[in-house]
């Protein structure tokens, strides 16, 4: 089991699709395990986009992100972080593949709706800036056994 971070960027949250892209994780079989709103600040920014505050385009990025609520989820499952991001689609929504969320819902290299981890060393990093340990709730779900087998 993996644990991966995602954000509704501000562009999701005001495009009002916050419950589609949720509802898409959920059928996919991922669970929620932690979820809130929040207001990202420009210090959450450059601790979150660390690796980019030298950048140029760092200040846009950072005044995106800053423009309007996200929401953090932290969601759990089999291979959670390479299935949300194979989900998201290429960054770029002009790229991203039909049935993918960037694909069905962008048109923007930066309005890309979500952010994903990108690897478990991210999530756990990511998952630390957004969560506190007692934010996240394990649980069992009563249909795992029909969605996956006993020995995934």
């Amino acid at each position: 089991m993996q644990r991966s971070l995602i954000l509704l960027k501000p562009d999701c949250v005001q495009r009002r699709l916050i419950g589609e892209v949720i509802s898409r994780f959920e059928a996919k079989g991922l669970q929620i395990v932690g979820l809130k709103m929040l207001q990202v600040t420009p210090e959450l920014s450059r601790q979150h986009y660390a690796e980019h505050v030298e950048k140029p385009f760092y200040k846009s990025l950072e005044d995106f992100i800053t423009a309007a609520p996200v929401v953090a989820i932290a969601l759990e499952g089999l291979e959670a972080i390479g299935v949300v991001r194979e989900m998201l689609g290429a960054t770029n929504g002009l790229k991203a593949a039909p049935g993918t969320l960037r694909g069905d819902y962008s048109s923007s290299r930066q309005m890309n709706l979500v952010h994903a981890s990108d690897s478990e060393e991210s999530a756990k990093r990511e998952l630390d800036l957004y969560f506190k340990p007692e934010e996240l709730c394990g649980y069992s779900l009563l249909l795992t056994p029909f969605m996956r087998a006993d020995d995934e």
